[in-house]
């Protein structure tokens, strides 16, 4: 369970610590409060893919720090990353340039154990995450994350490609010598372009992010050592003047104690400004205005630029070639090996391949009627009559591929008599957020933390109100944190939470606040289109689903 959540200039985000209760939490504010932010920081401490976009303006910096209990996460895990604790304190930060650093129990781990044991602790629901189940791909994902079908799917995927590079030295050994010679040759050609340029991953970003400034280093470093100057420096520099003012107020000070507190102003002035003086100097040291040095890194910018134009669009695209290309050669050059040995191996490695992709099959059809059963159990109660759901399961023996050889989709009527029809034909989006509502309570299992973005869009009216109950039961035993923006899901709410977003016109800051009983009334009243805080009306009918909400 999540204990405690502190976000430090994350987005729009200054500074925000707040501790989700047990049950239902909501979280509710304006539209365009910043309701999802909270959410993302905390897909973000679980190892989320990150973005220095995602620092506040003007920070140099962002932090967010998630505590949780061991509840939910294996002992394998536990000893992994935090022997004999109680707690998991997991951390994240990012800087300008780029560089993130995590930590688990203040010891520092790469991301990839935050995605982990987040795994464990949390399941999302993102905004709009409901439209992804219109895919096969998701949907085929879905019903094996169900049946437990991970470990085979593996074994499948690593037999597929033993088979795909069975193929390939076979087909390789079956090519005319002619054509043998132009595909080797155009091959290597293309291996010796990539690797004369040796591309590092990620190097591209760091070069982008590193160029402006090369580019202005001159005139940068100019303005930082006139700067630097007229602080420090110079007869009447900033500090020489601060220092002269700082003593005659202090003398002022000691003949009338009201002068203290401007003594003190300026003494807090004085040590801001000596440190505005360090931070100059060790920003010019930082400075390289050397022009050869910034002719190499254009260079080398341009040198990527033309791989990826090629063999792109990204730098993860161009050494992905490099290993293909690698394989291809040894193939090709190796292709004098005996043809019948090369046939026999690749018969052996479709026969497995086949093996496997009967086994997917045969246990993907059982999960599918397991599967179709609970979802009809749990979401028929979300305002439903005659729902029919069916899962159908396909197989193609002839085209296998690395998840196997099973085409799987989802079949939805929401109607009685209507036969069910692919789920992109038959559902509307609230139809969509409850079924998505449905798969995610089956699938959850033990997993202590459920998070819901906006799971009730497209919906309202009594169907908006047994989503919040349904909620309110998934919450039972565990912890849910729900975004709405529907009254009656939030009235049914354990613990909730305000978010407001302020401006000045120059800044923007975004503040979460707990609501006590009678603030939580008058959230409610807003959301049903309260026009002030006086409207009885609104204030009467809020009462009114509040109670209705606590009695289910």
């Amino acid at each position: 369970m999540l204990h405690k959540l502190c976000v430090r200039n994350f987005a729009v985000i200054s500074q925000v610590e707040f501790a989700p209760q047990p049950g239902l939490n909501v979280f509710t504010g304006e539209t365009g409060a910043g309701k999802s932010v909270a959410i993302s920081a905390l897909s973000f401490v679980l190892g989320a893919r990150s973005s220095v976009s995602l620092i506040k303006d003007g920070a140099q910096q962002l932090e967010v720090r998630a505590e949780f209990d061991t509840q939910g996460v294996s002992a394998a895990l536990l000893h992994k990353y935090a022997p004999g604790e109680k707690t998991l304190v997991l951390q994240r930060t990012l800087d300008r340039q780029g560089k993130s650093k995590a930590f688990i129990n203040r010891r520092a781990v790469a991301a990839a154990a935050l995605a982990e044991v987040g795994k464990e602790l949390v399941d999302f629901h993102g905004q709009h995450e409901h439209q992804s189940l219109l895919r096969a791909d998701v949907q085929l994902q879905l019903l094996d994350q169900y049946a437990a079908l991970q470990p085979l799917r593996e074994k499948t995927a690593a037999t597929y490609q033993q088979w795909r590079q069975a193929q390939e030295r076979l087909e390789a050994a079956q090519m005319s010598e002619q054509e043998k010679a132009r595909l080797l040759d155009l091959s290597l050609f293309q291996l010796q372009e990539i690797e004369k340029v040796h591309p590092q991953l990620g190097e591209d970003a760091e070069l982008e992010q590193k160029l402006p400034q090369m580019k202005h280093a001159g005139r940068l470093l100019e303005l930082a050592g006139q700067a630097y100057q007229s602080l420090y420096e110079e007869e009447n520099s900033a500090t020489a003047l601060l220092g002269r003012t700082l003593r005659q107020v202090r003398e002022m000070a000691e003949l009338d104690e009201h002068a203290a507190a401007i003594a003190e102003t300026l003494e807090n002035a004085e040590t801001l400004l000596t440190d505005a003086c360090a931070d100059l100097s060790a920003y010019q040291s930082t400075l390289n205005a050397d022009p050869q040095t910034l002719d190499d890194m254009l260079s080398r910018h341009e040198k990527l630029k033309r791989l990826k134009l090629k063999y792109g669009p990204e730098l993860t695209d161009v050494l992905q070639k490099e290993e293909e290309l690698k394989k291809q050669i040894d193939n090709l050059q190796n292709s004098h090996l005996h043809e019948e040995e090369l046939l026999r191996a690749e018969q052996k490695a479709r026969a497995a391949l086949d093996k496997l992709c009967e086994d997917l099959h045969t246990q993907r059809a059982e999960a599918a009627q397991k599967l179709s059963s609970k979802l009809i159990k749990e979401i028929t109660p979300l305002g439903f009559k005659g729902l029919v759901f069916e899962i159908a399961v396909e197989m193609d023996a002839e085209n296998p591929g690395p998840d196997g050889a099973d085409r799987v989709e989802f079949l939805f009527s929401p109607n009685p008599g209507q036969a069910p029809r692919p789920l992109a034909l038959a559902a509307s989006g609230g139809e969509l957020s409850r079924v998505m509502l449905g798969l995610k309570t089956v699938l959850a299992g033990d997993i202590p933390v459920m998070v819901f973005d906006e799971v009730d869009s497209g919906v309202g009216g009594r169907t908006a109100a047994l989503v919040g109950e349904k909620l309110h039961a998934v919450a039972q035993g565990r912890q849910v944190l729900c975004v709405t923006h529907l009254a009656s899901v939030a009235a049914c709410a354990d613990a909730f939470f305000h978010i407001e977003k302020t401006t000045d016109g120059k800044t923007t800051e975004v503040s979460l606040s707990a609501l006590n009983a009678e603030e939580i009334l008058q959230e409610i009243a807003r959301m049903l289109g309260a026009v002030s805080k006086e409207d009885q009306t609104a204030l009467l009918h809020a009462q009114e689903i509040r109670r209705r909400a606590r009695e289910v």
